[in-house]
């Protein structure tokens, strides 16, 4: 499966507790075809004192969400847009469905 969201993109989520919400993918996990996005979609997860984090107790933190329920954001509309890929130039490159033009 080709991806077309990666590291850095503001997306908006489409489906699931989050909808609505929009952020930025921090980090994208290919094998589980999943992306974790800055403050979204966040559990509380219990921690164990340890030599890095002598307190522990429970802390936040982003968990991953699936692609599927994620939709790019447009720079210039702001509105979730799909994303296909073209050649141009001998390069591929991430392209506006609606508009054409180029994401990257």
């Amino acid at each position: 499966m080709s991806l077309n969201l990666k590291k850095n993109d503001t997306v908006k989520v489409i489906s699931g507790k989050a909808r609505g919400k929009s952020g930025r993918i921090l980090r994208v996990l290919t094998v589980k075809n999943t992306a974790i996005v800055e403050g979204l979609n966040l559990v509380k997860k219990h921690q164990r004192p340890s030599q890095q984090d002598q307190k522990g107790g429970i802390v936040e933190r982003e968990a991953p969400i699936h692609l599927s329920n994620l939709m790019l954001v447009s720079a210039t509309s702001n509105e979730p847009v799909k994303v296909s890929r073209r050649v141009v130039d001998g390069k591929r490159v991430r392209v506006e469905k609606k508009t054409g033009k180029a994401v990257d």
